[in-house]
């Protein structure tokens, strides 16, 4: 029975909300933990109270869980049970009541602009072949110029980057749709991976092999560049280009295009846009890595910060 019903309600949440693939697995994790932490009590979803809700929370901070992973849990939780009740499952929530452990609020990583270009400029020099680095260039190009989600950038339509777009389309989280500029080296880099890509692909075709809807292409199950094979592609550009990898990630690139916008005079609601946020608090985050660089620009250059 528990499984039945975990099983309806991922299969809900993916007609009903379009949740992302890495969020339907996210859940699957979660409530199969919860079940068989119920399982192994002699439990069962169908019967917990919330009182064992509870104890599996503080049995998740006994084993050392992350603040945000026990968060999400509750949250999974909160989601099945609510589902449960409204299908007429349960006549109650246990979980309604309950308050999680919240999320820790701390500053996003970012990069310096300097930092940055060594990136920019490793990506075009990195590569076997020049494909290779025709494509490592966009990749780079592409992520820093719209600030998208590395889920966004390798699995990019193909057909979203025809005819020399000034905007860029971007499917994001929960299927929303929206438009980012493309900067005027980003739209050099993609016309030169391109011409690149339609030249391999003819030679492809010609023997027989079908061609692909992604502008990044793989041989892979997903059929384009996974996110792990980028995330070790943009550690590989800091340390060529002699930035330290500890603080270089796909989300950093993402993180520096927001922080570096704001820092220049755009406003907050527009960046909240481009970055696909839906509620512009999460963004306003950004504000704050702004005022900790000014502190730290004070403290380094102000005369009266200086030990005497």
């Amino acid at each position: 029975m528990s499984r039945r019903w975990i099983a309806t309600f991922l299969e809900a949440q993916a007609a009903e909300l379009d949740a992302a693939h890495n969020t339907q697995l996210a859940y699957a994790r979660d409530l199969k933990d919860f079940d068989a932490w119920l399982g192994d009590r002699g439990l069962s979803l169908e019967a917990a109270t919330r009182a064992d809700v509870e104890a599996y929370l503080v049995d998740c901070d006994a084993q050392g869980l992350a603040r945000a992973t026990r968060a999400r849990r509750l949250s999974a939780i909160k989601q099945l049970y609510r589902f449960a009740f409204e299908e007429g499952w349960r006549a109650d929530n246990p979980a309604l009541q309950i308050k999680g452990p919240g999320r820790e609020k701390s500053l996003p990583k970012t990069l310096s602009l300097a930092e940055v270009d060594a990136l920019l400029k490793a990506a075009r020099a990195s590569g076997r072949t020049r494909a290779d680095r025709l494509r490592n260039a966009c990749l780079m190009e592409l992520l820093y110029a719209t600030g998208m989600r590395v889920s966004e950038l390798v699995s990019l339509p193909l057909a979203a980057a025809r005819g020399d777009p000034r905007m860029l389309l971007i499917r994001g989280k929960g299927g929303k749709e929206r438009m980012v500029p493309l900067s005027p080296p980003a739209r050099q880099a993609l016309a030169a991976w391109l011409a690149e890509r339609d030249r391999a692909e003819d030679l492809a075709r010609a023997k027989g092999r079908p061609p692909s809807r992604f502008l990044f292409a793989s041989r892979g199950a997903s059929g384009h560049l996974t996110r792990h094979r980028f995330y070790t592609l943009i550690k590989e550009f800091a340390v060529q280009g002699g930035v330290s990898p500890s603080k270089v990630s796909p989300h950093t690139l993402r993180h520096a295009f927001a922080t570096h916008l704001l820092a220049n005079g755009a406003d907050l609601r527009a960046i909240q846009t481009l970055l696909g946020h839906a509620d512009v608090s999460t963004t306003e985050i950004y504000t704050h890595v702004l005022d900790e660089r000014l502190k730290e620009l004070v403290l380094e250059h102000h005369p009266l910060s200086r030990p005497s």
